[in-house]
């Protein structure tokens, strides 16, 4: 009976052995590190290839990586915040939306544990707040006006520098059944640029910082209102494609139109090429792109340009492992990942020193190199109750459903209330 028990216990001990029994590479011993993104195609591919990477120096540490649209996660992860139960590593935009959390206490303190000097000044300054950082950015966009190089061509138009000289173009496309301009802004962002670009244009970058800062001129300067007029004449000239205020940016109606020809333009983030890259790679060679037009008598520049950052990753405060998680943003921030993000998704990064080798991207750093002011969104600059109402009284004013005075009025009312 002895003999059998030892034989037993041997085998037993050599089973383990052989499964790997309590070493660090074992099932129970694996950290888990959730880590949540919106970015399909190349993007999601390069963060996957980043995570690899952390793995390979981490054997112990398995990176469980989720994929959530970009139209429905803010919601997700506000609802994870508040539950107690967010993921350890996660996708924001800096400014007012990350500093919801930081002000919750919900984002852990990352600024012993970077180099500043790694990033753009500007970029890490979005994620950044009273001196301490939260949030380091890989991306780094800009906005401007994608356009169909076959249809200018065959209609004999010119990229416009003009707000006037962008009009004529729009008749023109009426004229011959072309849609000129694609929207889709049921999740009211992509109708927000045209607020913040024809205010820019009309008072330059000063009259947001002076609003948002309570320095004098408010959000119902004459120039928001100018700014909501124009978004009027343009949806009474047919400028945009039927329904647009019904149709969300993340199914890709709205980038179907240019697929397709039936539009001419979009004005959109230069994710879009991202976009173009991963749904229909044929378009690329019609496609190119101007600056916001600028207006007779305003006093905003072309150089002044609509910018963004994003991804800005972040670490849950209530994460288990504070450090991997650390390290897991340094992976994804690193000169081998920024270099991939923008030679293989066609996007700027927001690491210093790391210049694309993709033609058309260099087109987009060029203008960033050349910007003599970078506007973040202002949805993601301004606290969530006010971004939130300025999401709601634009896309209001592209449906005519409110005037422009009123738009501006509410915005500087909730603004009196929260800003000061």
């Amino acid at each position: 009976m002895k003999k059998l028990i030892s034989f037993i216990l041997f085998s037993s001990i050599l089973f383990l052995a052989a499964c790997g029994g309590t070493s660090v590479s074992s099932g129970e011993d694996q950290k888990e590190i959730e880590f949540w993104h919106i970015d399909p195609g190349e993007k999601e591919a390069v963060y996957e290839d980043a995570v690899a990477r952390f793995e390979e120096k981490h054997p112990d540490v398995n990176v469980k990586m989720l994929r959530i649209p970009n139209d429905s996660y803010k919601q997700k992860l506000s609802v994870a915040m508040s539950g107690g139960n967010p993921p350890d590593v996660f996708h924001s935009w800096g400014g007012g939306w990350l500093k919801q959390f930081v002000d919750q206490d919900k984002v852990l303190d990352i600024t012993d544990d970077i180099d500043p000097s790694h990033f753009n000044e500007l970029a890490l300054d979005n994620g950044t707040f009273d001196e301490k950082v939260y949030g380091l950015p890989l991306g780094l966009s800009i906005d401007v006006v994608f356009y169909n190089k076959e249809i200018f061509e065959q209609y004999d138009l010119e990229e416009p520098q003009t707000y006037e000289e962008w009009l004529t173009i729009i008749d023109t496309l009426n004229e011959n059944d072309v849609t000129p301009i694609a929207l889709a802004n049921k999740t009211k962002w992509p109708g927000a640029y045209y607020l913040m670009n024809f205010t820019s244009r009309l008072a330059g970058p000063s009259l947001f910082d002076s609003a948002f800062n309570r320095e004098g001129k408010g959000f119902d300067d004459e120039a928001y209102v100018q700014a909501g007029e124009y978004i009027q004449e343009m949806v009474k000239k047919d400028a945009f494609n039927e329904g647009f205020n019904g149709i969300p940016y993340d199914e890709g109606r709205g980038r179907q139109l240019l697929y397709s020809g039936q539009a001419a333009m979009m004005d959109m983030t230069i994710s879009f090429l991202n976009n173009v890259r991963s749904e229909a790679p044929e378009f690329e060679e019609k496609l190119d792109f101007f600056l916001f037009p600028t207006i007779e008598g305003g006093e905003g520049e072309q150089t002044e340009v609509g910018a963004a950052t994003g991804p800005v990753w972040s670490v849950s405060k209530d994460t288990e492992h504070p450090e991997l998680a650390a390290e897991l943003l340094k992976e994804l921030t690193s000169e081998e990942t920024a270099k991939d993000y923008s030679d293989r998704t066609g996007s700027l990064n927001g690491i210093k020193g790391v210049e694309p080798s993709d033609e058309f991207t260099k087109r987009f750093y060029e203008i960033t190199e050349n910007a003599t002011h970078m506007q973040m969104p202002y949805d993601q600059t301004l606290p969530p109750e006010l971004a939130e109402l300025h999401k709601d009284t634009t896309q209001a004013i592209f449906s005519l459903e409110m005037t422009p005075e009123e738009a501006a009025e509410k915005m500087e009312a909730k603004a009196q209330e929260l800003l000061e």
